[in-house]
């Protein structure tokens, strides 16, 4: 027979203030989704030429890569710039 284990609050939640550096690292965090948002644009770049140069030259293989660069530059776009929220959204979800 099993036993129905209720879990216990430990009583531990995201403190602001106890790290020093945390406003560098912020900066820091900011920073890097910057710099990733313009790859995903240099990305989008080469990756819609690339499936416009193998629409144009007929060439099946290299239109289906730049197409699947467009969708993957894209997607990592839409993840990249909706990290923010996602991780506020999912830290407020209480199991239990």
């Amino acid at each position: 027979m099993r036993q129905l284990v209720i879990m216990q609050d430990p009583g531990v939640s995201p403190n602001a203030s106890g790290l020093p550096g945390l406003p560098e690292v912020r900066t820091l965090a900011g920073a890097t989704i910057t710099f990733a948002l313009v790859a995903c644009v240099v990305a989008l770049i080469i990756s819609a030429a690339a499936w416009a140069l193998g629409n144009i030259n007929s060439n099946p293989h290299v239109a289906s890569k730049g197409r699947v660069g467009v969708l993957a530059s894209l997607g990592a776009a839409i993840l990249i710039g909706s990290a923010n929220s996602l991780i506020r959204f999912f830290s407020g979800i209480v199991i239990g």
